[in-house]
């Protein structure tokens, strides 16, 4: 299962949009562990994450963050400003589902796996 984590500033932001990406993910079927924490706290968070998505208003550290998520071999990805407004679950998700390593974050519910030959 692939494991998730969202960072922003203080991690009030990414609480609530970890939430309602949990709740996405429920309706889409699709296993997938999310966390949300703040910058302060990444270090401790990486080595147990697959994927990291870092607050637009993070932007100006991404350089640093991803040299911090490659030492620890985590995909990472920049979120847009918008995912913090209605909505935006579905963006962050759709960001996500476009970086998680090939099949991690696929839906429980298919009757048929089609992208394997």
């Amino acid at each position: 299962m692939t494991t998730i984590l969202i960072v922003c500033g203080a991690g009030a932001s990414s609480t609530f949009l970890a939430s309602r990406m949990r709740a996405l993910a429920t309706a889409r079927g699709v296993e997938v562990t999310i966390q949300a924490s703040s910058d302060d706290d990444l270090g401790s968070h990486l080595s147990a994450v697959d994927l990291l998505l870092i607050g637009a208003h993070l932007k100006k550290d991404y350089p640093d963050l991803q040299a911090l998520a490659a030492a620890h071999s985590v995909a990472i990805g920049l979120l847009p400003d918008t995912v913090f407004t209605a909505g935006g679950a579905e963006q962050a998700f759709d960001l996500a589902t476009s970086l998680a390593p090939r099949g991690r974050l696929t839906s429980t519910n298919r009757t048929k796996d089609t992208t394997h030959g």
